[in-house]
């Protein structure tokens, strides 16, 4: 296993993202959930990563029963985070924190982030002094590492980073497609970070799943090279580069588990023969012009479409339309993203979705296209 140079705590350089469990009926499926935290923490891992508004605030709990109730406190770490939904004033902060911990049946986080920052939050961090706020919850041990994740350009990062110098860590979008991708840059991101020289958490490496079920096209170059899974290829990209600490992985059920830790167990860097073939599939992504969606739920968890549109599985949706034109994409919609919920059609196009969505996504245009598709369009 490969030694975390940045954090000696830290057991390797792969992290559980708590924010896809596996679900049932609605709740947290916790005897899956408890498989799969014994196999992670078997394997010789050890990061856990949270927020309050994952799966409507059922990740911190199910966490405290699947992780915390089941191992010793020095088995694992616990990352959380500040998100801008839940304080409006700095008195608010200190209380939310202790809630947390005790949802998540802790004593402190290992880490604490302020979440998902981007121009217009950081706005209300600052005048808040929520940063300042966290940092003494450092210095009282509620918070043993202090960092933020983000979701903007490289100049608002390098701002942020410019003004806040005790940020420990930074958390960032990064994986092959948004590599070179002009609105998530995540090469230039991750190079302020090395010019900051903060080391990096990796989250979405996977892109939401979006690099796991490939168009036939791009998993026959992947099939070609043998070894990996199509996740396996994606997690050693993003683990590849010199200033990152973990890479994050959000796993759904013990299957996926096994294939990531099949990965991170024994890692090792992409060759340049596996280097080569990661750029062939990028080009075929290209020329897909697929909708960026990493299933975040940002757009849907925090109340934030009046009409209940669950957002990302109608661009789930969209997506496997555009990509194989079957009758399947219509059935997922119909049976799947609307049923029970609203339909693209019913957009009232207030714009709240867009402005939480971390991909600067076009939502509404988007489910426009979707609605004359699934809606208006006949077969």
């Amino acid at each position: 296993m490969v030694k975390n140079s940045f954090f000696p705590e830290i057991k390797g350089n792969f992290g559980f993202g708590c924010m896809r469990l596996p679900m049932r009926d609605g709740e947290v499926d916790r005897e899956e959930f408890s498989k799969m935290a014994d196999a992670f923490i078997d394997a010789g891992f050890n990061y856990f990563d949270t927020a309050h508004g994952y799966l409507g605030g059922k990740s911190e709990t199910a966490i405290r029963e699947c992780v915390s109730a089941r191992h010793k406190r020095d088995e694992f770490l616990l990352t959380n985070k500040l998100s801008d939904s839940y304080f409006n004033t700095t008195e608010d902060i200190r209380p939310f924190v202790l809630s947390q911990l005790e949802l998540c049946g802790v004593d402190y986080f290992d880490f604490y982030l302020m979440h998902a920052q981007n121009r217009e939050n950081y706005k209300k961090y600052k005048a808040t002094k929520a940063y300042e706020t966290a940092y003494a919850l450092k210095e009282e041990g509620l918070i043993r590492h202090f960092g933020l994740s983000f979701h903007d350009s490289p100049e608002v990062l390098d701002m942020i980073l410019s003004e806040h110098p005790e940020v420990e860590v930074v958390q960032i979008q990064l994986n092959y497609i948004d590599w070179n991708d002009a609105s998530v840059n995540s090469r230039g991101v991750y190079e302020v970070c090395e010019k900051h020289s903060k080391p990096v958490i990796v989250m979405e490496p996977v892109k939401g799943g979006s690099l796991v079920n490939l168009p036939e096209e791009a998993a026959n170059i992947f099939k070609e090279l043998g070894g990996n899974s199509n996740a396996g290829y994606a997690l050693r990209f993003a683990a590849g580069f010199p200033n990152i600490t973990m890479v994050l992985s959000g796993m759904s059920n013990l299957e996926q588990m096994n294939d990531n830790l099949s990965t991170m167990a024994d890692f090792k860097p992409l060759d340049i023969k596996e280097a080569d073939a990661v750029a062939h599939v990028c080009g075929v992504f290209k020329k897909l012009n697929l909708i960026p969606c990493t299933a975040c739920r940002y757009c849907v968890d925090q109340n934030t479409c009046p009409m209940d549109i669950q957002i990302p599985l109608v661009f789930a949706a969209l997506n496997s339309f555009e990509t194989f034109k079957t009758w399947n994409s219509r059935f997922y919609y119909n049976n799947v993203a609307v049923r029970e919920h609203g339909k693209a059609g019913d957009c009232l196009k207030c714009g709240m979705c867009e402005e939480v969505c971390p991909q600067h996504l076009e939502i509404r245009a988007l489910l426009e296209k979707a609605a004359d598709i699934f809606e208006n369009r006949q077969g």
